[in-house]
């Protein structure tokens, strides 16, 4: 234990502690290190900061002639409680891969990322072919620089991957915009009718339904076959951004006809295809226990995570509409020890209102409603615990 008085020796030794007497207090240290604070350092400069262990301000430098002018130009009054370490150092600013940013290409257009994806350690992102050929530089969202089209199919597929360089790092995320940040766990396909979302850096978040797989689409640039249709809309800009559905990454953004305002269809490029084409593997989002296996049998599953009192809307962060009054059925499972509960929601013309609620002081929750036709949706919330959940649900 450090003291600046020699008079401290006696109590620190009794407390069991070894005193060592030191020149300066931490109040004087940190004077010094704010002095450094509000000068303009060199390059060469990497960082600086208080060590109580050696009494002074630590410097870290690739350059200690230079690192010396820089103290003696600061102004601080005590110079001497500066000491120098050798740096090689180069701290940077790194950025996140999220599906669904925007980015640019140095061939003046922007278009969006599918998911973060790697080929052995080199690290990347999967989009659209036609955004550009291999080659083609890209910078990001910020245009910070970013990376180069290593591989680019189009026509026939459209598909494409970036290697981005070490200022980029990946969670495992989709930027669902007014949904969130997504986790992405996996890559199973979602068959037609079920639900599926889009995020791109034009129009952002819009959720739909598979309408088929494996469709040939004739492009006016050329045929591109084994897309999979849809009804969720889409515009310029939004050209290879993430399709998912709950928690799995589905493909990116293709082409389609329509608009935001009016709707319209929208083809997206399965994953799969240039996972395998590519070598690639899907970077997923880590950390998270898997959600439980509960609720089967249920015609559609949805999977997430909550923290405590968080909520989360299904499907896909998004709604449904029923076209025919019948039974819209639910079930929840949560992990054990948590308090989770489900409320179905019905959209009255102005605001959402409950119509059916499982609520009881238990992870697991069911519910059953005879409703009429009109638009639903299910609000599942954390009351108290977190974890991973499924949610089973049967549309009428």
């Amino acid at each position: 234990m450090a003291s600046t008085s020699a008079a401290d020796t006696a109590a620190i030794t009794r407390a069991g502690a070894r005193a060592r007497v030191v020149p300066r207090s931490l109040a004087q240290l940190s004077s010094v290190k704010e002095g450094l604070d509000r000068t303009a350092p060199p390059a060469s400069v990497h960082s600086w900061a208080v060590s109580p262990q050696s009494n002074s301000v630590v410097v870290l430098t690739s350059d200690e002639q230079a690192a010396r002018s820089w103290v003696a130009t600061s102004g601080i009054a005590d110079a001497a409680a500066v000491t120098f370490e050798a740096s090689a150092e180069r701290p940077r600013l790194f950025y996140d891969i999220r599906g669904g940013d925007a980015y640019y290409t140095s061939e003046g257009y922007r278009c969006s990322i599918g998911f973060a994806a790697r080929r052995g350690t080199q690290l990347g992102f999967t989009t659209a072919g036609h955004c550009g050929g291999t080659g083609v530089t890209t910078t990001g969202y910020n245009r910070v620089a970013q990376g180069t089209f290593q591989i680019s199919s189009f026509p026939g597929n459209d598909y494409a991957w970036v290697a981005t360089n070490s200022n980029w790092t990946a969670p495992g995320v989709v930027n669902g915009y007014s949904a969130g940040i997504l986790p992405v766990r996996g890559a199973a396909v979602t068959q037609p009718q079920g639900s599926v979302c889009r995020s791109g850096s034009t129009t952002q978040w819009h959720c739909g339904t598979v309408q088929a797989l494996n469709s040939t689409v004739n492009y006016p640039e050329g045929t591109v076959s084994g897309l999979t249709r849809t009804n969720v809309c889409a515009e310029g800009g939004d050209s290879g951004g993430s399709f998912i559905s709950g928690d799995q990454a589905q493909g990116m953004t293709s082409g389609g006809s329509g608009n935001c305002s009016v709707g319209g269809t929208t083809y997206f490029q399965p994953l799969g295809e240039i996972l395998s084409a590519g070598g690639l593997t899907l970077v997923t989002s880590g950390g998270t226990d898997p959600p439980p296996t509960g609720c089967q049998g249920y015609e559609e599953t949805y999977s997430g995570s909550l923290t405590s009192n968080q909520s989360a809307y299904q499907p896909n962060g998004s709604y449904y509409q029923a076209t025919v009054s019948g039974t819209h059925a639910a079930c929840l499972d949560g992990p054990s020890g948590v308090d989770f509960d489900i409320y179905l929601q019905r959209w009255n013309g102005t605001s959402w209102t409950v119509v059916a609620r499982g609520d009881s002081p238990n992870p697991d929750e069911s519910i059953s409603y005879s409703g009429s036709a009109g638009y639903y949706r299910y609000r599942v919330h954390a009351y108290s615990g977190a974890g991973a959940y499924t949610l089973g649900l049967n549309r009428p």
